[in-house]
C-alpha cells in the first residue's frame, strides 16, 4: 500500500494495539480477557502492520521461522504448567489443589498458575494468526 496517511497512522497506532494486547493477555484473570483474546489482538496488530507496509516488511518485522517457535513454546508452555499439577499428584492444570500460591483475590498476584497459562495461550494464538495470515496471502502473490 503507498498511502502515506495510512502508513502514518498505522505507526502511530500499532504500538498501543499491541501494548493493550499485553494488557489483555496479563489481566485475563481478573478482567475479561485472557490469553485468547489478548493474542488475537496482538495477532491482528502485526496483520494490520503487514497490511499498511507490505508481505516483505511483515515477514522482516516477524519472520516465519520466530513465529512458528513461537507457537511451539507457547504449546508446550501450556502442556508443562499442565504437567505440574500432574506431578503434585493432582489433575492436569490442577491450580490450588496443589498448593499454589493463590495470592489475594483482584491482586495482579493471584490465580496461582493461571496467569501463566495464559502467557502461553497468548503467544500461541498470536503466532498463530500471523503464520495464518502469512501464509495465505503468500498463495496470492
Amino acid at each position: 500500500m503507498d498511502d502515506l496517511i495510512v502508513k502514518t497512522i498505522a505507526r502511530i497506532i500499532i504500538p498501543f494495539i499491541q501494548v493493550y494486547g499485553v494488557f489483555i493477555v496479563l489481566h485475563g484473570h481478573l478482567s475479561p480477557g485472557g490469553g485468547f483474546a489478548g493474542g488475537a489482538i496482538l495477532g491482528a496488530s502485526f496483520i494490520l502492520y503487514t497490511l499498511c507496509f507490505g508481505i516483505h516488511r511483515g515477514h522482516k518485522k516477524v519472520p516465519h521461522e520466530i513465529s512458528s517457535k513461537v507457537e511451539t513454546v507457547g504449546i508446550l508452555w501450556y502442556i508443562f504448567i499442565g504437567l505440574i499439577g500432574i506431578w503434585m499428584g493432582h489433575q492436569f492444570l490442577t491450580n490450588k489443589e496443589a498448593g499454589f500460591y493463590m495470592g489475594d483475590a483482584g491482586r495482579i498476584v493471584s490465580g496461582g498458575l493461571i496467569p501463566l497459562v495464559t502467557l502461553g495461550i497468548g503467544a500461541k494464538v498470536a503466532s498463530t494468526m500471523i503464520t495464518l495470515f502469512h501464509t495465505l496471502i503468500e498463495e496470492d502473490l
